[in-house]
């Protein structure tokens, strides 16, 4: 279904990095972009600089969402907002849980919801869900965070069979390391998470992101791309540890 097909979306996580550049993308092909963050004075200047509409709200308000969903048709839905906290489950608190949940999970949930009805009784639509590799792999990381973009993976594939006979789309995209401030978010220190994790890395850009979603909105309607997996050339996902008893505890 070419671009021409769809006249409106809505884009969670809107304010900064792969959301920012989704909403500059669909602006610039012709989309009107409702455009959905927390930081009001970046979603300002997005809005300045493409023409977009901003909604400053937290996607875990469900009366804020709700309010904004009742007004609104719309085609294209993309689930990116994301949140992330450090340490496994054995070290998690009732914070990083439901913070989590609530953002990565239970606001898509919502959000498909609200909006995915429509989609169907006008027999067109697309759904964009921004999930990550740790949807698919596992490796030393934040188990909450693994478990809600799973929570999302599964959801992706069942949303295909809850819309079938319609030509209503879902595409998930898993990115693996991508150069923007999410780890910086997640540490609370910009500066050493740029050191770490991004300076002297060949890394897809936020950019790239954006072009992955453009590619599976162009598609013709007859195609569903179902699942993009985008990492740099340089990291690879798995693995395989071992240990003998008493060799390491975490």
């Amino acid at each position: 279904m070419p671009f021409s097909d769809y006249k409106v979306a809505l884009v969670t996580g809107a304010s900064a990095g792969m959301g920012e550049a989704i909403v500059e993308r669909l602006c610039k092909e012709g989309i009107t972009v409702h455009a959905v963050a927390r930081r009001r004075e970046q979603l300002a200047a997005l809005a300045d600089r493409t023409g977009c509409i901003p909604h400053a709200l937290d996607v875990a308000d469900l009366d804020a969402l709700t309010r904004l969903c009742s007004d609104l048709q719309v085609d294209i839905l993309v689930n990116n907002a994301g949140v992330s906290r450090p340490g496994s489950i054995l070290s998690a608190d009732e914070e990083a849980i439901d913070t989590q949940v609530d953002v990565n999970l239970r606001a898509v949930l919502h959000l498909c919801r609200l909006l995915v009805p429509g989609m169907v009784a006008r027999d067109c639509g697309h759904i964009i869900n921004i999930t990550s590799i740790a949807a698919i792999y596992n490796f030393n990381g934040n188990s909450i965070y693994h478990a809600t973009k799973a929570g999302v993976h599964a959801l992706s594939r069942q949303l295909r069979v809850d819309c079938y006979g319609k030509r209503v789309r879902v595409t998930e995209i898993c990115p693996g390391r991508v150069a923007t401030d999410i780890f910086g978010n997640v540490s609370g220190d910009h500066e050493d998470a740029r050191k770490r994790f991004i300076d002297g890395f060949e890394l897809p850009q936020a950019s790239d992101i954006a072009d992955c979603v453009a590619f599976a909105l162009a598609a013709p309607v007859a195609v569903n791309i179902g699942n993009i997996e985008i990492m740099p050339t340089l990291q690879v996902p798995g693995g395989l540890s071992t240990m003998r008893p008493g060799e390491h505890t975490l």
